[in-house]
């Protein structure tokens, strides 16, 4: 078969290996254990023409003889991911996994887009996890695909859980599904996992566009998710402007909400932040009505210093002129 394939009569290897095959010599105790020039052109040739399954029967003697050839089996892989037999490929891998024979990245990605071509985006996930667990860093795009695969089937955790691994691996170029991804996590009321996404992704210099994320929480009526995202905010000084901490407020007001602006507004005006005061009249009143009068003490007191330091600066500035 060797110097057959050597010599190009690739279809008269395979009539060879179809009597091997027949007569069970390869089984025999007697036959000496083939060497990987002998079958790894054969297999890879089989794999590349639909004819996987038949491939497989030669390697799986040839384990039998104990035979772990790395190439062969990542040929396997490949051929049964490129025919839709991904269930073979899947099993073949784990062959490979309890044998501790190492893979090949481009094997896994091939299988990963096999997944995503029949439109089972959980499965994907799972070979690209196993991907990562094998040592091979998976390409940009390839968890960019994944993540629009499960995003758009409505798995948005599952998808949460992509992006988590992906920028913990050092990856944050093309983050608009990341945007996406943490947008829905609010939407869907999963605060604390949302909130835990944005601050990964500012240890990791992909800052999320926070005016935008609020905006777009206020308008869909996500108060209360908008209100922990701007507290979130505020608590650790990320940039965010003070007329979108205004529309936060707003909405909290609409809601007749108390406390929840009450805490913003402190931890605003602390800052040097301007806001409505129509608002905060507002809501002294309804701290007043509702029984916080110290909070509404507290929140009048902060309005006058506050109101008195910028006149102070604003009569400096002034008589600097």
């Amino acid at each position: 078969m060797e110097s057959l394939c050597a010599g190009g009569k690739y279809d008269g290897a395979v009539q060879v290996l179809d009597e091997l095959l027949e007569k069970g010599t390869l089984l025999s105790p007697k036959s000496p254990v083939m060497e990987a020039p002998a079958y790894n052109p054969v297999i890879e040739y089989l794999c590349d023409n639909g004819n996987t399954n038949k491939a497989e029967t030669f390697f799986r003697q040839l384990m039998k003889k104990g035979v772990d050839d790395k190439s062969a089996f990542n040929s396997l892989i490949r051929g049964h991911a490129k025919e839709g037999a991904l269930e073979a490929a899947k099993e073949i891998l784990a062959i490979m996994t309890r044998r501790g024979v190492p893979t090949d990245p481009h094997s896994h990605a091939l299988l990963i887009d096999s997944f995503l071509k029949k439109n089972e985006p959980a499965d994907a996930k799972t070979a690209l996890d196993s991907m990562m667990e094998h040592g091979h860093l998976p390409r940009p795009a390839l968890f960019q695909s994944v993540m629009a695969a499960l995003f758009n089937d409505g798995r948005v955790q599952t998808a949460s859980r992509v992006m988590k691994s992906m920028i913990e691996k050092g990856i944050t170029e093309n983050m608009d599904m990341a945007h996406k991804i943490v947008e829905a996590l609010f939407m869907r009321c999963h605060v604390e996992e949302a909130i835990g996404r944005v601050n990964l992704m500012v240890e990791n210099g992909c800052m999320p566009d926070l005016d935008k994320l609020l905006a777009a929480l206020c308008e869909k009526d996500k108060v209360m998710e908008a209100q922990k995202l701007a507290d979130f905010a505020l608590d650790r000084d990320f940039e965010v402007s003070f007329s979108t901490y205004d529309r936060v407020l707003e909405a909290l007001y609409t809601e007749e909400k108390t406390l929840p602006p009450y805490s913003m507004l402190c931890k605003i005006k602390h800052k040097g932040g301007v806001v409505d005061q129509k608002g905060c009249d507002a809501l002294m009143d309804s701290l007043k009505a509702g029984g916080y009068s110290k909070q509404a003490d507290i929140l009048s007191r902060i309005l006058v210093e506050n109101g008195s330091s910028i006149s102070k600066r604003g009569k400096k500035s002034a008589m600097g002129a």
